[in-house]
């Protein structure tokens, strides 16, 4: 299977706080899988202290939403909380990234479903 873009949505009583435990780890996930890990820690690590800020706070992380040839966005949606893996044309990767993270958030005990391809949803 390829997709665009592979969207995690949270269940009704999500708090983006729930994140803490686990969002690290999908970051550095994320990078290494898309090869997009900075060469400098600093930078990392600035990443990491920029999206904890928020979810410490109960805030839409920022994610990695940087030129690249994938991105992980938090979209301002109305509705139901997620976050998306969008790549620039449909790959196989984008299905794997997304149901790697997937995995991340279950071994967390946060519940959530994945859907593909659903940014003109989004959109609207």
């Amino acid at each position: 299977m390829k997709a665009e873009s592979g969207h995690v949505i949270f269940k009704d009583k999500f708090k983006y706080k729930d994140l803490q435990s686990c969002f690290e780890e999908m970051m550095k996930v994320f990078l290494e899988e898309t090869d997009q890990m900075p060469d400098e820690d600093e930078i990392l690590q600035m990443f990491m202290k920029i999206n904890m800020m928020d979810i410490e706070k109960n805030r839409k992380p920022e994610g990695y939403n940087r030129r690249g040839r994938m991105r992980m966005v938090f979209p301002l949606t109305k509705g139901k909380k997620q976050f998306y893996i969008r790549a620039d044309s449909k790959t196989a990767e984008t299905v794997r990234i997304t149901e790697r993270l997937s995995k991340i958030l279950k071994k967390a005990g946060l519940p959530h479903t994945v859907e593909w391809d659903k940014l003109l949803t989004i959109q609207q």
